[in-house]
């Protein structure tokens, strides 16, 4: 059994990710629109691109991981190696030069597609890990919520001072800082934490088991694609990752023009009044701690249902809130309302994030049972493709709709004033849709994939049990 440092490690990893998966999830796209100063049909094509060169640069880095052999094991090191450039990249990411639109825009390509690629060097052979860190099914499980735990409370961190921090930035900088010189130092402040929290993940963490790599990458590509528990994990992780990302790359456009900027949250506390300001910081930050809830609800739930009927189930219920959300009126009690669904939605999510990586551990250990080839590197990589494409067809798909209905993005200065625009009813209609009835459409198509997923409860242990004859 592994020590609990080890696990505590293991999830600092991936909350350095995704404290930069979050903001760039959800504020980019707002970010490049509003900021940046790009036109919405040239963002989405920008966002929807760079992910596609993340469907070549994953595999073939899960390629050189999996043939990666050093002392500190063949994952582990990219934490260490890539860690700085990670961190690098991301400020240049939310760097604005001043330049006339056809350079900035070339320069949105190299960066963006620069930090994607560097993302892919440091969280593939990350996620890998969890293939070799452990040989037990249910203590992959506990890593996997372990990592989800520590991902979540990064998400909440970074989320809920994103704001604050480029108001900061505003209020105590030089007299000419900007919008976009706010939104900089804010990165250079998140990238600085995401830095220190994988050198701690390399630091607490090993590699228990020894897979060496004995097939030609042609066949290693072969039998990836005659698995087919390995397609299905595809499908239902592109659709988990397209429904979190609607979601999320809506909620700033969302609260700007149907919430407003000066929406209260009305609190009565023995006889005493409080006001807070109901602002899409908050809803995202309450959101990642609900996450985190749900994070610590998965082990016992996959054990009692296993996680095929775990992931089925929560999918059933996501697709219910998101269709109740949209009823919800715009109203001091339909605030209150919003942040109760977000909560239970997110409290979902949080479950479905942790089954779906150990799904990911238990097909690659059918891989290397049927195929025999250690391949779980490849596995995983194509596992964070899905991750990544699911948030560019999120992400751009925002950007069309808005772009096609007529929304009115802000000026700089009218961002900064927190002007308030006129947008016209097809755009409101479509932020409300974004927020419900499409993100349930997707949830429906995960729980139609999973019904087709093979590996139950009993298979995965009648492969675990042959894993263990077969590595001896």
């Amino acid at each position: 059994m592994a020590r609990l440092s080890e696990k505590i490690g293991y999830g600092l990893g991936d909350m350095s990710s995704s404290m930069f998966w979050k903001v760039f999830s959800y504020y980019l796209p707002f970010f490049y629109s509003n900021i940046f100063g790009l036109r919405f049909a040239d963002a989405a094509v920008l966002v929807l691109v760079t992910r596609i060169w993340d469907a070549v640069s994953d595999p073939m880095m899960g390629i050189i991981a999996d043939r990666t052999q050093t002392r500190w094991g063949k994952y582990r090191p990219y934490l260490l190696w890539v860690a700085p450039f990670f961190s690098i990249c991301g400020i240049l990411l939310f760097t604005t030069p001043d330049w006339e639109y056809g350079a900035k825009l070339i320069w949105a390509y190299i960066t963006y597609i620069l930090m994607m690629t560097v993302y892919t060097g440091i969280n593939v052979p990350y996620g890998a890990m969890l293939g070799v860190i452990t040989d037990n099914s249910q203590e992959k499980t506990v890593f996997s919520s372990f990592r989800m735990f520590f991902a979540y409370g990064g998400s909440f961190v970074a989320l809920a001072a994103w704001e604050p921090l480029v108001k900061w930035m505003m209020n105590n900088g030089k007299s000419t800082m900007t919008t976009a010189d706010a939104w900089q130092g804010a990165m250079m402040v998140i990238a600085a934490a995401c830095f220190i929290l994988f050198l701690l993940c390399f630091a607490l963490t090993r590699e228990r088991l020894k897979t060496v790599s004995t097939v030609s990458i042609g066949r290693d590509f072969k039998a990836l694609l005659s698995n087919g528990p390995w397609w299905l994990m595809i499908g239902a992780a592109l659709c988990f990752n397209l429904f979190c990302t609607v979601r999320g790359a809506t909620v700033a456009y969302y609260f700007a023009d149907v919430i407003g900027f000066d929406a209260m949250l009305g609190l009565s506390v023995f006889n005493s009044h409080f006001s807070i300001l109901f602002y899409a910081g908050l809803f995202l930050s309450i959101g990642e701690v609900a996450n985190m809830i749900g994070v610590v609800c998965t082990v016992p739930l996959a054990r009692r249902l296993g996680k095929k009927s775990t992931f089925i189930c929560v999918n059933t219920c996501l697709a219910i809130c998101s269709v109740l959300f949209f009823f919800i009126p715009v109203s001091p009690l339909g605030f209150w309302l919003m942040l109760l669904m977000q909560i239970i939605i997110s409290m979902l999510t949080g479950i479905m994030s942790p089954l779906i990586w150990s799904m990911y551990a238990d097909v690659s250990d059918y891989a290397e049972l049927k195929y025999k080839t250690a391949s779980t590197g490849l596995i995983f990589s194509f596992s964070s493709m899905a991750q990544k494409f699911g948030g560019a067809i999120g992400g751009a798909a925002v950007l069309w709709l808005l772009g096609a209905c007529g929304y009115v993005p802000r000026t700089d200065e009218q961002l900064a004033v927190k002007a308030v625009l006129e947008q016209p009813e097809s755009a409101i209609r479509v932020l409300w849709y974004l927020m419900s009835f499409i993100p349930a459409a997707v949830a429906i198509l995960a729980i139609v994939i999973a019904r087709f997923y093979p590996l139950t409860v009993q298979r995965v242990n009648d492969i675990e049990e042959q894993l263990k004859l077969q590595r001896q």
